[in-house]
């Protein structure tokens, strides 16, 4: 077989060059040379086939994109099952009357209650206006309070309607009326505090939080019994309680443990730490679990001397926060209130861990970073949403007030009430 092949090729070969010499045409075809000799024909190009124009990477846009993981900053405090709208409206109303709120102290305080419009243009921290905004875009947002007018020295002044400079003269007579409620708010926030003393730029700071007028450092002088202001080592006035008065250190959760001790006894959990383990029915774990919370610490004892991590010292905690809110107007305070008073409280960095663990009282709107708490028995709930039981005074004006703020043009029927 071997020697059959060889025979073949060499028939080939001769048959080959019988062929060339032929014919000579032949001969000027280019041969197709293997890889391992060398190109002969410099106008025959043998480099292996590119595939540099194909897409080998998928394109950004077909890429499914990774969901950021939300910041403290605008991530909320509430999934969405879990929100209760009514108090997420509030903190939505907040920022919407921002510049109102502002304003309205801020120009309230100025000679003649007007205000140069060019000045109040750089004065956005203090008018409540975004930085880099223009403060003409949010005068007209509420033309019932405030107006603007060109002075004869050819400039424009911002200042109140005459409907907003009767609401100013209606609110100064409700300060006056309710002056007494609010020194004894301030002398149960004195007694609540571990050196019995707030500075009184503090106090000045939350003032709106309480009801506190905004002259309240110079009527302090008038209660020298309740009262003693001080200079403190760094030149800051600061303000003291000069006597102590038991009927007032009663807390708001100790008036309501005297008229419904069950509901007392459920604004607050303290579950018993692995009292999983113990395998209790859930009558008896409730039991354990309740003798675990109970009793609760006053607000108005010295639980600042309790060790900082211990349970009492928690339900210490949780009671000054319960105490603090029900002495706002809106049984509500934001976090930056609430830091405002953290070492006369002895208020640590978890104070929003610890209030998380007690739904059944608390209610925290906002977002992680910025949020606000509610004290829940403060509101009443119905179809139409909920309210405040038992309106402040001072909460009733400030409502009349977003109203008329929210007006375009006075209506008949607001017109016949101010009458």
């Amino acid at each position: 077989d071997l020697q059959g092949l060889r025979q073949k090729m060499a028939c080939l070969r001769f048959f080959s060059r019988t062929l060339k010499s032929s014919y000579p045409l032949l001969q000027s075809i280019p041969q197709i040379s293997s890889s391992s000799s060398p190109n002969r024909n410099p106008n025959f190009r043998t480099l292996p086939f590119s595939t540099s124009f194909l897409i080998t990477k998928t394109p950004d846009k077909f890429k499914k994109k990774r969901k950021k993981p939300e910041s403290a900053r605008t991530k909320s405090v509430q999934h969405e099952s879990t929100k209760i709208p009514h108090f997420e409206s509030l903190v939505g109303r907040d920022s919407h009357f921002r510049f109102l709120t502002r304003s309205k102290e801020f120009i309230a305080k100025q000679p003649d209650r007007i205000l140069r419009l060019d000045d109040a243009g750089k004065l956005y921290r203090e008018l409540g206006f975004p930085r880099g905004r223009k403060v003409t875009r949010y005068i007209p947002k509420h033309p019932l309070i405030f107006q603007t007018y060109r002075h004869s020295d050819g400039k424009m002044w911002l200042g109140f309607s005459e409907l907003m400079e009767d609401l100013l003269d209606e609110e100064k007579a409700l300060i006056d009326s309710m002056e007494v409620d609010r020194v004894n708010r301030v002398r149960k926030l004195l007694m609540m505090t571990k050196d019995k003393r707030i500075l009184l730029s503090k106090i000045h700071h939350t003032r709106l939080l309480f009801g506190i007028p905004e002259d309240f450092r110079d009527r302090v002088e008038k209660y020298p019994d309740y009262f003693r202001v001080v200079t403190g080592q760094d030149g800051n006035r600061v303000l003291e309680l000069a006597n102590w008065d038991p009927n007032l250190a009663v807390s708001e959760l100790e008036r309501t443990f005297m008229v419904d001790e069950d509901k007392a006894k459920k604004a607050f959990k303290f579950p018993l730490k692995h009292g999983k383990e113990l395998e209790l029915e859930e009558k008896d774990a409730r039991k354990l679990n309740q003798l675990n919370t109970l009793p609760l610490v006053s607000p108005y004892s010295d639980g600042w001397k309790l060790d900082l991590w211990t349970l009492e010292a928690e339900k210490y905690r949780v009671g000054i926060v319960h105490e603090f809110l029900s002495l706002t107007l809106e049984k509500r305070a934001s976090i930056h209130h609430i830091v405002e008073f953290k070492d006369e409280f002895s208020l640590t960095r978890q104070t929003y861990q610890m209030l998380k663990k007690q739904p059944t009282t608390f209610y925290l709107a906002g977002t992680e970073m910025n949020w606000t708490v509610f004290l829940k028995d403060g509101y009443h709930y119905d179809a139409n949403g909920g309210g405040l039981i038992g309106k402040d005074p001072q909460v009733v004006f400030n409502e009349k007030l977003y109203k008329y703020a929210n007006m375009q043009h006075m209506e008949v029927d607001s017109c016949s009430n101010r009458l």
